[in-house]
């Protein structure tokens, strides 16, 4: 039984879509974002809200201290999903699809040849608007995951 999801919450599209899903499921989550995203926002009773400095990776940093072997993490962070993969946690990524041990290089190379596109002055388009689609690809995937690996919710 997954443990707690835990979402890379800054800038995250799905998280009104993992709380749902949680609630249905009896899964606590945990929402790691930096102070720069307070909200007095009310959150359902299974999710956690824990704040951290504004640094860069602070959030990363805390997830990896907190996540523990069979928990779910949602992040776009490629680097993030790769510290995970290595302590038994389960990464998906906000567009539906896993992180695995056989992806994650791959993936890890090409945000690098991103990046030093980027740094020798290349444009590169930032990414598409989320649509109503994403939200119901990701929502089945997680919803897959929950029902295949962690058996035993409500």
């Amino acid at each position: 039984m997954a443990r707690k999801i835990y979402i890379d919450g800054d800038g995250s599209p799905v998280k009104e879509d993992v709380f749902e899903i949680s609630s249905a499921y009896g899964i606590d989550v945990v929402l790691v974002t930096s102070l720069d995203h307070y909200s007095s926002k009310e959150v359902p009773e299974n999710v956690k809200l824990v704040y951290v400095d504004a640094g860069r990776d602070a959030a990363d940093f805390k997830i990896v201290q907190l996540i523990q072997k069979n928990d779910i993490l949602i992040t776009q962070d490629y680097g993030l999903a790769s510290l995970v993969l290595g302590k038994g946690a389960l990464p998906l990524h906000q567009l539906g699809f896993i992180y695995t041990s056989g992806n994650i290089d791959s993936l890890l190379q090409s945000r690098f040849l991103h990046q030093l596109d980027r740094k020798n002055g290349n444009r590169t388009r930032g990414p598409k608007p989320f649509t109503k689609e994403n939200h119901d690809v990701f929502q089945q995937k997680l919803i897959d995951i929950i029902q295949s690996n962690y058996s035993g919710g409500r």
